[in-house]
């Protein structure tokens, strides 16, 4: 029997409503996720909330959505939804989407 354990990869979605456009929150989204190694994207959408996709390490996926429900200074979060989906491992680095 294997005694190391593989880590459990995931993928959430996650959208955060509030005053979260004009904030930098995509550009302070797009450092912390790559401190903590998670993949994928942020985006903003057209109505007014910021969307992101977190592929990477359940612990770390878990430590970034936790982030984001206060977001960089500046940013006012009223809420924030959450989607697991499953892992695909599309993704070779974190990026902001236009």
């Amino acid at each position: 029997m294997n005694k190391v354990q593989e880590t459990q990869k995931v993928r959430a979605r996650v959208i955060v409503a509030g005053m979260v456009q004009g904030v930098f929150f995509r550009y302070s989204t797009r450092e912390v996720a790559s401190r903590l190694h998670i993949y994928g994207w942020v985006k903003n959408r057209w109505d007014g909330k910021v969307e992101a996709v977190f592929e990477g390490e359940r612990e770390r996926v878990e430590e970034m959505i936790e982030w984001c429900h206060k977001g960089p200074p500046g940013a006012h979060v009223q809420s924030l939804d959450t989607h697991w989906e499953e892992y695909l491992g599309e993704f070779d680095q974190f990026s902001i989407s236009f």
